[in-house]
């Protein structure tokens, strides 16, 4: 249970400094994804793609936990 609160409190952060950090877009590239309307979506791939490994993650810690426990 720790492990996840620490885990929660560590992404927490790591959002909350993202976004109070942001900048004005003024690179090439940037322009190109908002002016297209892309950038929401490569956001939500790899937000979709982190929570992925993040859940595997917690699911193995806990399967591995239960084996230790086992024996």
């Amino acid at each position: 249970m720790y492990k996840m609160k620490s885990l929660f409190t560590v992404l927490s952060f790591l959002f909350l400094s993202a976004s109070v950090t942001a900048q004005e877009v003024s690179s090439g590239s940037e322009t190109v994804f908002t002016s297209n309307g892309k950038l929401g979506v490569v956001v939500a791939v790899v937000i979709t793609i982190l929570t992925g490994i993040f859940l595997y993650l917690i699911s193995l810690d806990k399967k591995i936990t239960r084996l230790e426990k086992n024996k």
